[in-house]
């Protein structure tokens, strides 16, 4: 069960993104979304959770064997560099063509398509060492709940309620990763309202 947790949780979280695309204005791809990135940027960023699934299952599994999503994390954490990062995004962007919305539908349908068909213990090839394949989605959970919420706020959009699920999973696996961290004391104290968030805002 936990295994086809997983997957839901991904999938549905490709749903989400896929609803808040198609709910972009012909005239808001350049309306700016975060940092760096206009809309389309950012689309093209959280494109690759998508994409990396298909890249990295057909190319040969090689390096150190990774555990879990927060192995991951923790190993490709500040490996690349903002600047890096931000340009690989509008590259993507730009990649989506002039029907960004439809690119995105039909990367839904083909990258739900090799989820459901590949097993589970399927293995890929990731910055970061061999996963297999349920190993790895939660990190593209990870970040198509954390970029969609980037979406709909740079959009004025209400969060799509097949995030939810995605988004529970995401402050989970933020929290394993954080308590993995030399700043947890400070992280805990920023989700209990100690410092640094808006008024009232807390875990408890």
């Amino acid at each position: 069960m936990e295994n086809l947790a997983v997957e839901a949780g991904y999938l549905g979280a490709a749903q989400a993104f896929l609803v808040l695309v198609g709910q972009v204005p012909e005239d808001a791809w350049s309306k700016p979304a975060l940092g760096d990135w206009d809309v389309r940027g950012l689309t093209g960023h959280a494109s690759r959770a998508l994409t990396t699934v298909e890249t990295y299952l057909a190319a040969p599994a090689s390096g150190p064997r990774r555990d879990g999503p927060v192995s991951y994390f923790l190993t490709v954490r500040g490996g690349t560099s903002p600047e890096a990062i931000a340009q690989r995004g509008r590259e993507t962007g730009d990649a989506l063509g002039s029907d960004p919305a439809g690119a995105v539908k039909e990367l839904v349908q083909r990258i739900t398509a090799v989820v459901r068909s590949t097993p589970d213990d399927a293995l890929l090839a990731t910055p970061a060492g061999t996963m297999t394949l349920v190993d790895y989605l939660p990190t593209r959970t990870f970040e198509l709940a954390v970029h969609g919420l980037d979406l709909a706020r740079a959009l004025g959009l209400p969060t799509p309620a097949p995030l939810g699920p995605a988004i529970s999973a995401s402050l989970e696996l933020a929290g394993a990763i954080g308590a993995r961290l030399p700043t947890a004391g400070d992280l805990l104290l920023l989700l209990t309202g100690r410092t640094g968030l808006p008024g009232g805002l807390s875990v408890v």
